[in-house]
């Protein structure tokens, strides 16, 4: 395979800025890429509050793009960074990217997004363009870069060494799509004859995604299983004929973890390290993590972790519905995350009402996390919907088992028990009744010390890393330049 010259444009990606699993994906990936040979470069906003928090070293590039937006002529400050050998190229705009939330205030969105994330893609498509070399590929993550294969083909076909780019565009989640109202198409510029229903048109205003979807030259999304759900009414977010219009270019491909970083053997966190075939230090990190949060230390009863967005999306009203009946049959429960705020209260009284048997963190904490990952025994992820998922990556990682819906990204990196090298624990139906059947189908195992030890076991085995999926994505890189 020939050495590729890869742009990864992404409007957030660790370790510089990250709210969810997309920054995973542009940090992680364009590693595993290197790793293989290609040239990868990552432009992404520069978003000085999150990047000087981050601790990432930058420095201005001395490169400056002049670009008329919206009435007013921006000059954006180029910056680049480097994180273990990968480079980053930063877009300065403080009145739009140094606010204090990335996408917007705690629990909202802001209003000038689009005209936010359309000058990041005219500039990161000017930026691309300056670099010695021709780019073989531009991959664009989500809305916020869904502009970039339409701006590509129709205004910036002038830049030569991007012209003939191959571009790829990686829906992470597609219930959240960017539509705005169809004024902001002449106030940035945005090429009118694709506003229509085959294009960008939706419901008379503009949607990025649907932008993404049309202009690119393949899409992916971030399991097989997604893959196919997004071209149903369930999961398709009405644009369920939309894509299957333009379903020969889509394929799914799992995402991985740093395999490395998360890693119970050498975990710093964790007040003991363990492994698959040595596995003692993962009863001492049970012992301390009932501890820590003021449980009853007790060895033999199942001590079930969530550490999630509480979103109706990630299924907590499941969890709450069967919350009670959990403890009262003596289970633990410990709970990271926050969200919805209803989730979160209702969360605190159950925690505050059973002091000795469940505790609940609201925020997140990244050492408690890890703690959380590694004493637990079961990993509870009743998701409505989950295009790839990275908690149960992370949790069979550690040898937390889980108990999860089969949908998504969990029904293709999760074998359900009783299959052959199961790793967990599957169940169907969005219901309390369904996920409450599946824990106790989990429960009955874990009360056969020989058997859980062989989940246990295979999930701590699973290579859940980027090797494949990079591998993969190289391969469909190939195969659009070289049809």
């Amino acid at each position: 395979m020939k050495k590729l010259h890869i742009i990864f444009i992404a409007s957030e990606a660790a370790p510089l800025a990250k709210t969810g699993g997309l920054a995973d994906v542009a940090g992680a990936l364009p590693q595993a890429l290197r790793n293989l040979g290609h040239d990868v470069t990552v432009i992404m906003p520069f978003y000085r509050l999150a990047i000087e928090k981050s601790g990432v070293q930058s420095k201005a590039t001395g490169d400056v793009i002049e670009m008329w937006t919206d009435g007013v002529q921006r000059h954006c400050p180029l910056h680049k960074a480097s994180v273990d050998g990968l480079s980053f190229i930063l877009i300065e705009q403080d009145d739009l990217y140094g606010r204090e939330g990335i996408y917007g205030p705690a629990g909202g969105a802001y209003e000038d997004n689009l005209l936010r994330y359309v000058l990041f893609d005219r500039v990161a498509l000017e930026a691309a363009a300056l670099l010695k070399t021709n780019i073989d590929i531009i991959h664009c993550h989500d809305w916020q870069t869904g502009m970039i294969p339409l701006l590509l083909k129709t205004q910036y076909q002038h830049h030569s060494n991007i012209a003939h780019a191959k571009t790829v565009f990686t829906i992470h989640n597609l219930a959240y799509q960017g539509v705005f109202p169809a004024e902001w198409m002449s106030r940035l510029g945005l090429p009118s004859h694709h506003f229509n229903p085959e294009s960008f048109e939706f419901h008379h205003q503009i949607n990025c995604m649907k932008a993404g979807i049309h202009m690119s030259d393949t899409i992916t999304t971030v399991s097989p299983t997604y893959a196919k759900e997004i071209l149903t009414p369930e999961y398709g977010c009405e644009l369920e004929g939309f894509l299957q219009h333009h379903s020969n270019k889509l394929t799914g491909i799992v995402n991985g973890i740093d395999m490395q970083s998360l890693n119970p053997a050498n975990d710093k966190n964790l007040p003991a390290n363990y492994a698959a075939g040595k596995i003692a230090g993962k009863k001492q990190c049970k012992k301390s993590l009932q501890k820590s949060c003021k449980l009853e230390v007790i060895d033999n009863i199942p001590l079930l972790t969530l550490i999630s967005r509480l979103a109706d999306q990630k299924g907590i009203d499941l969890l709450i519905a069967n919350a009670d009946k959990w403890l009262e049959r003596g289970y633990q429960l410990v709970i990271l995350g926050s969200g919805d705020p209803h989730s979160e209260y209702q969360l605190a009284e159950l925690a505050k009402a059973h002091p000795t048997q469940m505790y609940f963190f609201c925020g997140f904490n990244e050492a408690l996390a890890s703690q959380i990952y590694a004493g637990g025994d079961i990993f509870l992820m009743p998701s409505r919907f989950e295009p790839c998922g990275l908690g149960q990556l992370m949790a069979m990682r550690y040898g937390n088992v889980p108990v999860a819906r089969s949908t998504g990204g969990l029904s293709d990196t999760i074998i359900g028990y009783p299959e052959k090298g199961a790793t967990g624990f599957h169940f169907i139906d969005a219901t309390a009744e369904a996920f409450d059947a599946a824990l106790e189908k989990a429960v009955a195992v874990y009360r056969q010390p020989r058997k859980w030890s062989g989940v246990r076991t295979q999930a701590l085995k699973r290579d859940s890393s980027w090797n494949a999926s990079a591998k993969a994505y190289a391969t469909l890189y190939e195969q659009i330049i070289n049809p």
